[in-house]
């Protein structure tokens, strides 16, 4: 068992820190690269930009610009003002995680049909959440010569508290969504689902596990505080898998439009004229309306585009009777 305190090894785990940087670096750069379209698209006007997507190129951008100045905090050899330095890099690489559960969170509401418990709920939880990220700085960083910014004192009791409270909001998050879509597919039955319903279902479960098993590496050994480079050195790790599970899930959705919108009856009049029991069969949309794709779970017909500028359209009907309401796929995959 090596002596974890001891300056030699806490400047070798520094330097394995550095390549672990410049490697996750390298590696966002590239997610960040190839779907550079995505941008593209928006700035084209090919996608209407919607009010969500602040929170998915606020997470998309700050993750990037705190590794590059992780990186520039560690590469450079003229002296810097190192704890400014990261103290930028700590906030933006924190609010990376919030951001990346908020983006999902959003999607969760909308799935529920922006039930005010919901909605209430989840803005209970992103409001504690972004208490503990506010709480400051949560490490303390020095200028060495000869060897550049060098942590040397970080607050794991905080840092842990982040990653544990993500882990749980992220657990509550993929619930909802289960319960949701789980109970809507009942009446169809569980190969009834439509093609959105399993992307979402799908992709929800993909960012849990992922998100889940990165905070979870990271929270290990800040609670285990063996030095102040082990405590950390994880944790841009768990924020850079967050922002690349959590965008991608976005990207997906948003894409999804392209598909077109497929089309289940699970209301009260479907089942009065269908008493037996059996599975409708779907009827597939493969054309667009002006504005978007309606999927329309608990009628059998496709409905007209009521809303040109909000994000989600909601069926008038009674709420106690719908599975899941009519969503604008477009606006909806702009999360």
């Amino acid at each position: 068992m090596p002596d974890w305190k001891s300056p030699a090894e806490v400047a070798k785990e520094a330097g394995i820190f550095v390549k672990l940087l410049h490697s996750l670096l390298g590696l966002y750069a590239y997610e960040w690269f190839i779907s550079l379209d995505f941008e593209w698209d928006f700035v084209t006007g090919k996608k209407k930009f919607r009010w969500p997507m602040i929170f998915y190129f606020a997470n998309r951008y700050l993750l990037l610009f705190a590794l590059i100045g992780i990186i520039i905090s560690f590469d450079t050899t003229s002296p810097v003002d190192c704890q400014t330095l990261f103290t930028f890099n700590q906030l933006a690489g924190d609010a990376a995680i919030g951001l990346a559960s908020i983006s999902l969170s959003i999607r969760t509401m909308a799935i529920w049909s922006f039930n005010r418990y919901v909605v209430g709920g989840l803005i209970l939880i992103m409001c504690g959440h972004w208490s503990l990220i506010l709480q400051g700085v949560q490490l303390t960083a020095t200028w060495i010569d000869g060897v550049g910014c060098q942590i040397v004192k970080t607050n794991n009791k905080i840092l842990a508290a982040i990653f544990i409270y993500s882990m749980c909001f992220d657990l509550i998050v993929l619930c909802l969504n289960v319960y949701k879509l789980t109970s809507s597919s009942k009446v169809t039955g569980s190969t009834g689902r439509s093609r959105l319903v399993q992307l979402i279902f799908t992709d929800g479960l993909i960012f849990f596990i992922v998100a889940f098993l990165a905070n979870l590496i990271a929270t290990v050994f800040m609670l285990l505080n063996l030095n102040s480079i082990m405590s950390v050195i994880f944790n841009v790790p768990a924020a850079v898998a967050s922002t690349i599970v959590a965008c991608r899930a976005v990207r997906r959705l948003t894409n999804f439009t392209s598909i077109g919108a497929e089309v289940y009856a699970t209301s009260s009049a479907s089942r009065a004229a269908n008493p037996g029991g059996t599975r409708l069969p779907a009827v597939n949309f493969t054309s667009t309306v002006r504005s978007g794709v309606h999927v329309q779970m608990e009628t059998f017909t496709h409905a007209e585009q009521q809303s040109q500028n909000n994000i989600f359209t909601r069926s008038p009907k009674d709420e106690s009777d719908t599975d899941i309401e009519d969503v604008d796929v477009e606006a909806k995959g702009e999360l």
